[in-house]
């Protein structure tokens, strides 16, 4: 089942955050980076649409979209207003096993409601061929808050 997340949640997706980061097998020292990109919090929830899904009554799974009012500028490269898939993990148990696809697709049919044509993505790595297998058009590296790495910037069109 897939439905809005409560504010009350935020520590529970916040931790599914860290441990799907984890998964990749990440140096302690990204983590440390990322820690305010990856921690969830009931504003956040509150001010944004974001969806969990949910197994036997265990959140194990979420997703954020935002909308950028204006660009703004980060790690030096400039985010262009409009709409972004912003976040998208999984528990590690529940990798690869359809529930990135049951997300993705539940994330198409909210753009598609919602009247929004284009979503960026700012990919992990080693998320991008999901991504395209999903229709979304790889455009290029963007630097990373991580010295010397990248992140792919993905475009999905919505029809």
């Amino acid at each position: 089942m897939i439905r809005p997340a409560r504010p009350s949640e935020a520590e529970v997706l916040t931790k599914i955050s860290f441990q799907s980061k984890g998964y990749w097998g990440y140096p302690k020292e990204f983590f440390e980076i990322w820690t305010s990109e990856l921690t969830i919090n009931s504003a956040y929830i509150e001010n944004n649409d974001v969806f969990v899904s949910e197994q036997g009554g265990v959140i194990v799974g979420y997703y954020s979209l935002v909308e950028l009012k204006d660009h703004v500028e980060v790690s030096g490269i400039r985010i262009n207003k409009g709409f972004w898939l912003e976040h998208m993990f999984i528990e590690p148990g529940s990798i690869g096993k359809g529930l990135g696809s049951k997300l993705f697709a539940h994330l198409r049919e909210m753009c598609h409601v919602r009247g929004i044509s284009q979503l960026g993505i700012l990919a992990d790595p080693h998320s991008r061929l999901f991504y395209e297998r999903m229709g979304c058009e790889y455009k290029g590296e963007y630097p990373s808050t991580i010295k010397n790495r990248t992140t792919p910037f993905l475009l999905l069109r919505i029809f």
